[in-house]
This record gives structure tokens, sequence and C-alpha cells, in this order.
């Protein structure tokens, strides 16, 4: 199971695709089917078949949603936070080649379309949690063991 966390920014985003799906999209869809069933056959009738599959798709992501929000618990930033990793940090992570990565820390429903963003649930993520600038850590996934160091910390207040 999915950690039910999420940052501020990540809860108003998901309420702002749950509105619109609801305002924008479902309606404009549901005038689309409501036209292409006035033509007559349905069964063999594109426009309907295609517009009443998208409309269930927006009804299954809108449930889901409204669901989600629900259960999420919001984490705000707060100072204690200041100079370790938590929920919400901004952190970046250097290897012994060289290597650097930027990434946030966020929710699971947050992940997706943010290239930058990875799950509290993820190896990477569990490693940081609490560690500080220039410590080490160890990340340990089915593709084997990698040592990191921790450059920077910072949290959007």
């Amino acid at each position: 199971m999915n950690t039910p966390l999420v940052t501020r920014q990540g809860y108003e985003r998901l309420q702002k695709e749950l509105d619109h799906l609801w305002r924008v999209e479902r309606p404009e869809v549901t005038k689309m089917v409501a036209w292409a069933a006035s033509l007559g056959d349905r069964s063999e009738n594109a426009d309907y078949q295609y517009n009443k599959k998208k409309l269930r798709e927006i009804d299954r992501r809108v449930r889901y949603l409204q669901k989600r929000l629900d259960c999420l618990k919001i984490v705000d930033y707060h100072p204690d936070q200041e100079d370790k990793v938590f929920f919400g940090a901004w952190v970046e992570v250097e290897n012994d080649t060289g290597e650097i990565k930027r990434f946030r820390i966020a929710g699971y429903d947050e992940i997706f379309e943010q290239k930058d963003y990875i799950s509290i649930d993820s190896p990477m993520a569990r490693a940081l949690l609490k560690k500080e600038t220039a410590d080490e850590i160890i990340v340990k996934t089915e593709a084997g063991v990698f040592t990191w160091y921790v450059s920077s910390i910072e949290y959007e207040k």
C-alpha cells in the first residue's frame, strides 16, 4: 500500500485536476456522447464508442481522486525539518563517479508527470530520511547496492 501523504502543492494540484475533470472535461464529453447517440446506430458509431470510453475513463479518475483526496494527509513544512531530509524535501545527491541527481521526496499520487519527484516509498527516499548534508547513504535495490552522498537539502516554505 502506498503511504497516504501529500505535499500541500500536490494536494492542490490533485484538487484542480478533479475540478477540471468534473466541471470542464466531463460536460464536454457528455455532450459529444449525446450528439453521437442522436445519429442513430450506436454499434457502428466510432464517435459514440470513443467518447463513451473517454467518459468511463474520466468517471474512473474522478472516483479515484474523490476517494484518494479524502484519505490523504497533507504534510506541511515545519522549521524542525531544516537541515535534515524529510517528506517534501528537495534533495541533491552525488555518487563517487560525480553523477548528481536532484529530486523532491513526495507522495505516491504526486510523482506522476513529475520527472524530478520520487515517492516516499522508494528505496532512495527511505534511505535518505533523517539524513543531513554530507551524510553517506546506502541504497539497496534489486539492481544492487549504491552509495550516494547528500549535497544539499531545501524545502519550499
